[in-house]
């Protein structure tokens, strides 16, 4: 009988005092728990430490966090969840049943709330899933940790550094979506409309796809972000 697996989950922070309870929530008592927090002015990492998380510092950029809480962590597998993210009960059966060629994956998108418009947002991503086989970060990407290191992890990028790195991971060989969800906060949504940042964020991914830098693009997305 082969060992239980051993999972990790990183989760990058900044100012996330009133979203990161529930993400540890989620994942914990099935898995090592790192929050990496970029410099929150809130009380993000006293939340993080009280929740049962092990805590660490990092210059702030969602690659550089994410790619820090990776190289810390000890878990066959890594999963790298966002602040205002919660996994779905049984994520770690669905996980552990992966065969052994799978080298990384995602979860389900799904957005946390009852609106019907926001339906229509998950199976736009389904369908983007499907055809391109390219989830996002808010589906809490997944690889193993020895394929993490061999595809030279996530990138110092301060946007776009989940695409980049699902990029390299794929061409290391089968990636799973699982259909366990992963259930993100509609805040963006909601601050800024539906259509207005659905549309944003297909401007975004066209403008990096023709070689535009994660910098520049960073620039018109807003503040730096965990």
């Amino acid at each position: 009988m082969r060992p239980p697996l051993q999972v990790s989950v990183v989760i990058p922070t900044l100012d996330e005092e009133d979203y990161i309870a529930g993400a540890i929530r989620s994942v914990r008592g099935h898995a090592e728990v790192l929050v990496v927090d970029g410099g929150s002015a809130d009380r993000t990492r006293e939340r993080a430490a009280e929740e049962g998380a092990r805590v660490l510092t990092s210059q702030r950029g969602r690659g550089q966090q994410l790619d820090l809480g990776a190289r810390e962590a000890t878990g066959d597998w890594i999963i790298f969840l966002h602040a205002d993210t919660r996994l779905e009960e049984g994520w770690a059966e669905a996980l552990a049943a992966l065969g052994r060629e799978v080298v990384g994956g995602a979860f389900r998108f799904a957005v946390d709330s009852p609106r019907p418009v926001y339906r229509w947002v998950e199976k736009a991503v389904e369908l983007r899933c499907r055809l391109f086989a390219l989830p996002f970060g808010d589906q809490a990407i997944f690889a193993r940790r020895h394929v993490y290191g061999m595809v030279g992890g996530f990138p110092p990028f301060p946007l776009m550094e989940d695409l980049h790195f699902v990029r390299r991971l794929s061409r290391a060989g089968p990636m799973a979506l699982l259909r366990m969800r992963a259930f993100t906060s509609a805040r963006r949504w909601e601050t800024n409309g539906v259509v207005a940042t659905t549309a944003r964020n297909l401007w975004l991914l066209g403008m990096y796809a023709a070689g535009r830098a994660p910098e520049r693009l960073a620039r018109f997305y807003g503040a730096p972000h965990a």
